[in-house]
C-alpha cells in the first residue's frame, strides 16, 4: 500500500475496525473480520491477544460479553503514512462518560486488511 493510498483510507480502517466490536450477529462480525483482517493478522494489547480469524473472532465476541450495553466510538481523527494507521476509541454508553479509552496503531497489508494491530490503552475503568 502506498503512502498516497493510505492516507484516504485511515478513517475507513478505523470505522471498520469499531464496527467490527460493536457487531453482535456472530455471523456478521465473521464476515467483517475477514474483510478487514488477513487470515494471519495478528492482535496484541495489554489485556488480550490473537492470532488468525478464529481467534480474533472468539477474542472480539468474549469480550463483548464483559461490555454489555456500551459502545465502542472513533475518537478525533485517524491518520497514517506508508503502511501504518493510527487511531483512537472510546467506550461508552451514548453521551455519557467514556468508561475506557484508547489508541491503535494497525500495519495494514498491500490488500488494505490489518495485518497486525497493537492497542494501548489510555483509560480504563477503576
Amino acid at each position: 500500500m502506498t503512502a498516497n493510498t493510505l492516507s484516504s483510507t485511515p478513517s475507513k480502517i478505523a470505522t471498520q475496525y469499531v464496527r467490527i466490536w460493536n457487531e453482535s450477529d456472530p455471523a456478521r462480525r465473521r464476515i467483517l473480520i475477514e474483510q478487514t483482517f488477513t487470515p494471519q493478522a495478528r492482535y496484541i494489547d495489554p489485556l488480550m491477544q490473537s492470532a488468525g480469524h478464529d481467534a480474533l473472532d472468539a477474542m472480539i465476541g468474549a469480550a463483548q460479553g464483559q461490555f454489555s450495553g456500551l459502545w465502542f466510538s472513533v475518537s478525533g481523527k485517524a491518520d497514517g503514512h506508508h503502511d501504518v494507521v493510527r487511531f483512537s476509541w472510546s467506550l461508552g454508553a451514548g453521551d455519557t462518560e467514556p468508561v475506557a479509552s484508547g489508541t491503535d496503531i494497525a500495519v495494514v497489508a498491500a490488500d488494505g486488511r490489518i495485518d497486525q494491530l497493537t492497542g494501548f490503552l489510555d483509560k480504563m475503568p477503576s
